[in-house]
């Protein structure tokens, strides 16, 4: 099967390619940097004819945090990319999704939300998978944080999760028929952000204390309440937050 891939040089798109490869599949990578298929999906360039001969195609484009950054690559490119799909004939369109979003109110989010609806309304056959947070988008978190002396703590609930498991999942789906609905992908245990504060300090052996982050109080409501968690995915991760930092670089 010859897949291409969005946005294939990212957090999520290169282990999904590297998974993808591994059982035996042709990867095309599109990405700003991509030496054989360079796409920027902010402007279109390089993406006419960039899905010829392909059969399935992995979106794991990302822009952001700021709402206006996202809607540019995932509103706009991401139109851009499903026209490029049905012109090519796509037949199965793999969208890389954020347990939660309908439930938390960042602006990043509802542009989440908006990305899910328009592959819905696209025609072209798809499937979604939802993971809850990764293990390295946390780490570099507290990596950031870590430079000021400090590091966010509270109550928020995170079930964080390893991004390889996560692209095996996305590489299975994939291999599959359009599903025409959502799947999702958590870790296997819930934590407290401050709790996984303290943990990544411990193991890291940095010297800086938790502090609880301050949020606004609908936000703060969601992120208590578990809405970025999951109590039955349809796929658990089996790596913890402890064991990934313990063998991560």
């Amino acid at each position: 099967m010859q897949i291409a891939i969005a946005g294939a040089t990212g957090s999520i798109g290169a282990p999904v390619a590297a998974e993808l490869i591994k059982r035996g599949h042709g990867v095309r990578a599109l990405s700003r940097h991509s030496e054989q298929h360079p796409v920027d999906l902010e402007t279109g360039a390089g993406l006419a004819g960039a899905l010829e001969g392909c059969d399935s195609l992995v979106d794991a484009s990302n822009g952001g945090p700021a709402e206006k950054a996202a809607r540019a690559v995932l509103i706009e490119g991401g139109r851009r990319l499903l026209d490029a799909a049905a012109e090519a004939g796509i037949k199965h369109h793999v969208c890389i999704s954020i347990v939660g979003i309908e439930a938390v109110p960042l602006p990043y989010y509802r542009v989440k939300v908006e990305q899910e609806g328009q592959v819905e309304a696209s025609g072209v056959p798809y499937s979604i998978v939802r993971a809850t947070q990764f293990h390295t988008l946390l780490d570099g978190l507290f990596t950031a944080a870590s430079r000021y002396r400090l590091l966010p703590g509270g109550a928020a609930r995170i079930q964080p999760v390893d991004p390889i498991q996560v692209a095996e999942v996305i590489a299975a789906v994939t291999e599959g028929k359009p599903t025409g609905g959502r799947q999702t992908v958590a870790g296997p245990e819930v934590l407290k952000l401050g709790q996984m504060a303290r943990s990544w300090r411990a193991i890291r052996g940095v010297r800086a204390p938790v502090v609880r982050a301050p949020l606004p109080p609908k936000l703060g409501r969601a992120l208590r309440g578990g809405a970025l968690t999951d109590a039955d995915p349809d796929h658990r991760g089996m790596v913890g937050w402890s064991a990934w930092l313990v063998r991560a670089p």
